[in-house]
């Protein structure tokens, strides 16, 4: 899942050079459509509809005040897109330009599985979306947005007929509010988001050692002393709920037990298997506190505590965590260890399992379904429950050989800063999980991408979320064929500045963060330090925690420079495209050498250009090696481009050498906890630069 324990276990100028990728986005039928998630089917017809100020929609059969709002969004965002002004009084009268028809109502509370397909028909004379139901409509609305492009004639839409349906009923996005809180209008604007691609469920994490996130009026020292004051209160809880219907997002609350919960303990000690004395955690990782689950007072504050969350969160679904309890305070605890040998309880992972089952019975009283990890899956576990796999498709696949449906995160770990490509190419029925029977596979009931907040905060989550996450979104909405990477970037790329029209800040917080790092600057050192990060990336996986020369802590400013860089770099994945693009022609396509060349040598220079801003503030100086690290990797990359524009190959020794140089430089730029995602890159053209090599020797 997403603890430090468990991670230690587990490691698995900006350059346009995208003619490698527009080459490749015609490969599927429907890749040409500028859309993301691609839909199921699609069949292109001549002409396109026009958009303009006449723009009208209508919706026909059934009708609600969701199908309003999200008209009245549809209008907002054409307006944002296009700057086209809409006027009111197109309304009423006058030729509809989108006929919106929905055939009945969907549920009152939204359940798992509901029809959410939808037929979209484009004419030059207006277009028609039709739905059985009002989940279907929200969708089929967003990709008529995104069929909206300029041309040179206009804006418009371009005539073909869609027909769409999700590959899997839950699509999921977990945000952890616990380690930093995440207040409520971030949360909303990334339900946006959500919506814009077609993604159903918002899994909320509420509860952890560093903070109890959801006001509870029966315990109110939950949030009370569990907090630091950083709480969601329940009108706010109820807003972001009817906020995410009015999307077709359900919302699925977790409330991490019996691990991961010091905060619990801080306002109700007597929960604990330890004597305290308990306050929030400060630091990451995994604690020993877990709750006692020998005493039946525990099961009946339980009780009553989920009995109230599950009237102020009325999805079916409700997550109960179960995961990393270390069991130090079970094995300290003399009256644990005398109700284990009572019962016949052999070790820590049983008596988990009983406490699991105890909670299961309780959520189900509640009339509700139980969600856990991985761990929750023991032996006799009720088959109603839904396993949330960290651990991978091998463990889903087994759940499912077993009768229990699940839903994968593990190869959607946002937090992990994987390239959208790795995300894109984890599939809930991979491996094992594709042998599975066709009634065994119904069992797999979709994926959740996870962002895990030690280093997120209302800041920054933006760009830790998007647009990567609309490439799991794809992957868990259009036919499993859909395996274009090529085709998905180029498209990724339209969508995140769709992103930005709906206000999500992935783009735009990093200039108001390097405003801050840098302090007083003139618009050179700006740009070099922008360039520089822009460049780079934060370590992945859980390479940050290992090499902090400070423990950091809940408490830990993020405001570094490390905090401001994309997790995955778009300038570098374009430059690493060019070089591909460069060695694959024999070296011998002179453009694509002269873009290399410039880029290389504004990033040779960058580290120059920095130093008088480097004297002037504590955080650029911090990241000062990895800027230098930058340049001179780039200085040894055009040493070898320039052998292969003169024709001399490098000798063995020198491309050793300069090799050997570009790894003791990566880890120069692991001193600010960043890396060098052009090293491979750079290597390449060392590599084709030397003796041996098809493009030694050209000229």
């Amino acid at each position: 899942m997403n603890r430090v324990g468990r991670r230690a276990r587990r490691i698995l100028p900006a350059l346009m050079l995208v003619a490698s990728e527009a080459c490749m986005v015609n490969a599927q039928s429907n890749a040409a459509l500028n859309v993301m998630p691609l839909p199921a089917k699609v069949e292109h017809t001549d002409g396109s509809l026009k958009i303009d100020a006449s723009f009208r929609i209508v919706f026909a059969g059934y009708r609600e005040p969701r199908l309003e709002h999200a008209g009245l969004r549809l209008e907002r965002q054409i307006q944002r897109q296009t700057g086209i002004v809409i006027l009111r009084a197109n309304k009423s009268g006058g030729p509809a330009t989108l006929e919106a028809t929905t055939d009945r109502e969907s549920k009152a509370i939204q359940e798992l599985g509901e029809d959410e397909s939808y037929t979209l028909d484009v004419t030059p004379t207006g277009a028609k979306l039709h739905a059985a139901n009002p989940l279907g409509m929200l969708h089929g609305l967003q990709t008529f947005l995104q069929l909206i492009a300029i041309t040179p004639e206009g804006f418009s839409v371009p005539a073909m007929h869609v027909e769409d349906r999700p590959r899997f009923p839950w699509r999921g996005l977990m945000i952890d509010s616990a380690r930093h809180f995440i207040p409520p209008d971030v949360i909303k604007r990334n339900l946006d988001g959500m919506e814009a691609v077609k993604m159903n469920v918002f899994h909320w994490h509420l509860s952890e050692n560093q903070g109890f996130r959801a006001e509870s009026r029966k315990f109110p020292k939950l949030h009370e002393q569990g907090s630091d004051g950083l709480f969601y209160t329940q009108e706010e809880i109820r807003d972001v709920v009817e906020y995410a219907r009015d999307r077709g997002i359900r919302v699925v609350p977790e409330f991490d037990m019996p691990g991961h919960s010091t905060a619990w303990f801080a306002g109700y000690p007597e929960l604990a298997s330890g004597g305290g004395p308990y306050a929030v955690e400060r630091k990451w990782g995994v604690f020993d506190p877990a709750m006692d689950p020998t005493d039946e007072k525990t099961y009946k504050f339980l009780n009553e505590f989920i009995g109230e969350m599950a009237r102020l969160f009325p999805d079916q679904f409700f997550h109960i965590g179960g995961d990393e309890v270390n069991g130090k305070e079970w094995d300290a605890n003399p009256k644990i260890q005398t109700f284990m040998k009572s019962h016949r309880i052999k070790n820590n992972a049983e008596l988990q399992a009983y406490f699991s089952g105890r909670v299961q019975e309780l959520v189900t009283k509640h009339k509700k379904t139980p969600v856990g990890w991985d761990e929750v899956l023991v032996p006799g576990v009720p088959k109603t429950i839904v396993i949330q796999s960290w651990r991978g498709v091998d463990s889903l696949a087994a759940a499912a050989k077993d009768g229990y449906r699940g839903i994968l995160s593990n190869g959607y770990y946002l937090d992990l800063g994987w390239s959208a490509a790795r995300h894109y190419a984890m599939d809930p029925l991979a491996g094992p999980a594709a042998a599975l029977t066709p009634q065994q596979k119904q069992l797999i009931l979709g994926g959740e991408s996870c962002i895990w907040s030690e280093y997120v905060n209302a800041e920054n989550i933006d760009s830790r979320i998007w647009p990567r996450n609309a490439a799991i979104a794809e992957r868990l909405w259009s036919p499993e064929g859909t395996n274009d990477v090529a085709s998905m970037y180029a498209r990724m790329e339209t969508e995140a500045t769709r992103l930005e029209w709906l206000g999500l800040t992935h783009r735009s917080f990093q200039r108001t963060m390097l405003q801050r790092i840098a302090g007083s600057w003139t618009p050179v050192e700006f740009d070099a330090l922008r360039a520089v990060a822009q460049a780079l990336e934060h370590e992945k996986d859980y390479a940050r925690e290992a090499s902090a020369s400070v423990p950091p802590t809940s408490l830990t400013p993020l405001n570094r420079l490390v905090d401001t860089v994309y997790p995955e770099s778009d300038v570098s994945r374009r430059f690493s495209l060019a070089v591909d693009q460069f060695i694959g022609s024999g070296c011998k396509d002179p453009a694509v050498a002269a873009q290399i060349r410039a880029q290389l040598t504004d990033w040779a220079t960058v580290d120059d250009r920095l130093q008088l801003l480097a004297q002037s503030s504590h955080l650029v100086r911090e990241a000062a090696p990895a800027s230098a690290a930058l340049s001179q990797s780039a200085k040894i990359a055009l040493v070898a481009l320039d052998a292969i524009s003169k024709g001399t190959p490098l000798p063995d020794d020198q491309r050793k050498a300069q090799i050997s140089s570009l790894n003791a430089l990566e880890q120069q730029a692991h001193k600010a906890q960043l890396t060098l995602p052009d090293l491979p890159a750079f290597q390449k053209l060392i590599d084709a630069a030397s003796a041996g090599s098809s493009c030694a020797g050209q000229k």
